[in-house]
């Protein structure tokens, strides 16, 4: 039964609950709903959302939107939703390990200057640099493993470096 699902909410009130979104914005959002088919509208004659009541306070008759499509579609939006978090979660693991990488780089280039351990630091500080601006600015998840990797690679390097230098 749709009529338990129709909703009809004036403009005025979806504005105030949208924290004084205009009237504009709000019909374009409402526009966008609709055509996701997230939302129906259910019209009346004259195009305002309201609700016919009988004598003891039932609802008849409801126009407003209906929001069955959203009931029926709850568990694919659910599981979006949880994709989401996982995603974000995914990217923000990636994101400290190479911030971790970086810092590290950072660190042992620095300390290998300023002790004057002999190799090409000037070299690997530029390989690095090179690297770093390899890296988009707004970076995906797909994107940074490989640069990620890339980076590692010359972090191993640099440790392998700096291990024969104090073992002679």
């Amino acid at each position: 039964e749709e009529r338990g699902l129709i909703v009809f909410p004036s403009n005025a009130q979806l504005s105030l609950r949208a924290r004084g979104m205009t009237p504009a914005t709000l019909r374009r959002h409402l526009g966008v709903l609709v055509e996701a088919g997230l939302i129906l509208r259910k019209d009346s004659p004259n195009g305002k959302r309201y609700a016919r009541r009988d004598r003891a306070g039932t609802v008849g008759e409801a126009f407003g939107f209906s929001v069955a499509p959203l009931l029926a579609r709850a568990v694919e939006i659910e599981n979006l939703a949880a994709q989401a978090v996982a995603d974000r979660e995914l990217l923000r693991a990636i994101r400290e390990r190479l911030t971790l990488c970086r810092r590290d780089i950072s660190k042992l280039i620095a300390t290998a200057l300023e002790e004057e351990v002999s190799g090409d630091w000037e070299g690997l500080s530029a390989m690095f640099r090179t690297l770093l601006a390899r890296i988009p600015r707004v970076a995906t998840a797909d994107e940074l493993p490989p640069l990620i990797h890339k980076i590692e690679l010359l972090q191993a390097e640099i440790d392998r470096m700096l291990e024969l230098r104090i073992k002679t």
